[in-house]
């Protein structure tokens, strides 16, 4: 056995043979038997410097000076692999087994410092949303420190080979590796091409590395290697990692760099659309999508999906709708999210024409509209009043297998009610409590209470009512409203107090479309002292007291009314222009009568 006192030892297996390096360190390595009778060195001897042995036994790689060693008798590559194999300590060579050396650069140090990569301008610009500078992380610099300290001069020379091989640490994030061979490389003058330094810079942003991804990112600058998703990659991970706004800094810096900027394309402005969506930031959003259009950079389907989605989401419709036009403009199909998105802005802003004719783009384009979609178009119809066509997108929705829910079935008597088709709103409701009793609920249950006020069908709506209270649904005092004003049109005065007792029973606050529909309806019955009750219980009101006055002028009790006119003067409440009128009619009369 052959022992090697302070020194440690490292062999790398290249594609021509192998390797073996020696570095001076303070620990002693004992070789393998067979190992020290294959290496014999005749005259001589072999001056070790740099080995290191990590904490789990591995030796990294590193170089051998040549210092007096006439002959090394040399083994084959299939025996030093059987060596290494049947050595009982743990050999190794580095992460990525690209520590190639020539014979000729053996007589020199391979302590090299790579020069910084770049100008970091921008990383000092970088103020998160707090006001604080952003400071690079401790991780950072000793991942970089560490990559510095030996950098190994490589033997392969192929840019394509080694392009491909940082290609695969960074996609095994293997930053450190990557980095090594990256450098080593730079310092033999290769470059990597434009896939790998997007995929390190990639690996450098996963691992939060946003220094050092800030520092390779401007020197593909300087190397004019950078492309648009270069870019792209860089703003996302300043989004991140710092904020949106640090990210819209960097990006009006670099669009203000003409170098940088010819690089720029329309994956630069969705991602910084896309970092804004995120935040529901449509005043951003609008900005980058109006310079969009000043590049003359044509949108994508991504670019109007986070136009049209984000816009919609946060109710900007008008821009919405113009996103979406555009899109058209630019012979690009709309994909299911954009249609599906303009067919609920159309029915907020009740433009059922638009949402008809998006609805059947779908249907040619052989996209299924979902439920939702469905629903949204049939409400927007039966809100414009368009009956016949509602219950039309109702059977194709059935046709596309759909069953109609709650939605839809509020949706359809809506269309009825807004059709002036209370009677067929009516049957429609028998029509489901009959077949679909699950799907009722306290929406429906409202549509077919306007129904009913409508019709003054009074009776009717007390039963839904008291159907309403035995299913324990959360009432409000417009339920109550509207059945008093189904009292009212069918001039039953008596019944409405009764149902405004039990409204207050059930510990509901009349608010003042109660007290107006109670005002009139007891005026219309007669029911003088009822009305002074109601407005000595509450406080002043002038629209209360304006439909006092009206109903009594309008029923000829004119001495009740002028009374109420006194009483609205003392508490300084202005009469409107009808009661006004009213007023000055009741005093040409006097006036004719003196004459």
């Amino acid at each position: 056995m052959v022992e090697v006192m302070m020194h440690s030892m490292s062999v790398g297996i290249t594609p021509n043979g192998y390797r073996m390096n020696f570095r001076t360190h303070c620990h002693c390595f004992t070789c393998n038997p067979y190992l020290s009778k294959r290496l014999k060195v005749s005259t001589g001897f072999a001056k070790i410097k740099g080995i290191r042995v990590d904490s789990e036994g591995w030796y990294s790689c590193l170089e051998v000076r040549k210092v007096r060693t006439k002959r090394m008798s040399m083994i084959s590559k299939s025996e030093m692999i059987s060596v290494l194999q049947t050595a009982p300590c743990s050999i190794a060579s580095t992460e990525y087994d690209l520590c190639e050396e020539k014979e000729e650069v053996y007589g020199s140090s391979i302590e090299h410092k790579v020069p910084p990569f770049g100008s970091l301008k921008i990383q000092r610009n970088l103020i998160n949303q707090n006001g604080n500078e952003y400071k690079p992380s401790l991780v950072c610099n000793t991942v970089v420190n560490k990559v510095e300290d030996r950098i190994p001069f490589l033997e392969e020379r192929d840019e394509v080979e080694l392009s491909r091989r940082i290609l695969k640490l960074s996609r095994l994030n293997k930053v450190n590796s990557a980095l090594k061979l990256f450098k080593s490389m730079e310092i033999s003058g290769l470059q990597p091409d434009l896939h790998a330094c997007n995929s390190l810079l990639s690996c450098l942003l996963r691992s939060g590395m946003l220094d050092d991804a800030l520092k390779f990112f401007y020197f593909m600058n300087t190397k004019e290697m950078a492309s648009g998703h270069t870019c792209s990659l860089i703003l996302k991970g300043v989004a991140n990692s710092v904020g949106c706004d640090a990210a819209l800094s960097m990006f009006e810096e670099l669009e203000r760099n003409n170098s940088v900027s010819k690089s720029f394309d329309v994956v630069v402005y969705n991602t910084m659309i896309s970092i804004f969506s995120k935040e529901n930031s449509w005043i951003q959003i609008e900005n980058i999508w109006r310079r969009l259009q000043e590049k003359a950079y044509p949108g994508t389907k991504v670019t109007y999906r986070l136009l049209v989605c984000t816009f919609v989401r946060c109710r900007q419709y008008e821009l919405a709708f113009d996103a979406y036009h555009e899109m058209i403009q630019n012979e690009l199909l709309p994909c299911d999210d954009v249609m599906h998105a303009i067919i609920g802005a159309c029915t907020k802003e009740g433009k059922w024409d638009l949402a008809l004719t998006v609805f059947q783009n779908m249907l040619d384009s052989g996209v299924k509209p979902n439920m939702i979609a469905c629903n949204a178009v049939i409400n927007t119809l039966g809100k414009s009043g368009k009956v016949k066509l509602a219950f039309k997108v109702y059977d194709l929705m059935k046709s596309l297998g759909h069953s109609p829910d709650a939605y839809t079935w509020n949706a359809l008597l809506g269309a009825l009610n807004n059709a002036n088709q209370y009677a067929d709103a009516l049957q429609l409701f028998d029509s489901i409590k009959r077949d679909q009793s699950s799907v009722l609920n306290l929406h429906i249950y409202s549509t077919v209470l306007m129904s009913c006020q409508k019709l003054g069908l009074w009776q009717r709506a007390l039963q839904l009512l008291w159907e309403m209270e035995a299913s324990e649904l959360c009432l409000s005092a417009a339920h109550y409203n509207l059945v008093i004003g189904a009292c009212e049109v069918a001039r039953q005065p008596k019944v409405g107090l009764q149902i405004y007792d039990h409204m207050v029973h059930q510990k509901h606050s009349p608010d003042i479309f109660t007290l107006l529909s109670l005002i009139r309806s007891c005026i219309w019955g007669s029911l003088w002292t009822e009305v002074e009750e109601i407005l000595n219980r509450y406080p002043p009101n002038g629209s209360m007291y304006n439909a006092a006055i009206q109903g009594l002028f309008l029923r000829g009790n004119i001495d009740l009314a002028m009374k109420l006119y006194e009483k609205m003067n003392e508490w300084n409440l202005k009469p409107d222009g009808k009661t006004r009128a009213l007023l000055l009619q009741k005093l040409r009369k006097n006036t004719r009568k003196r004459r």
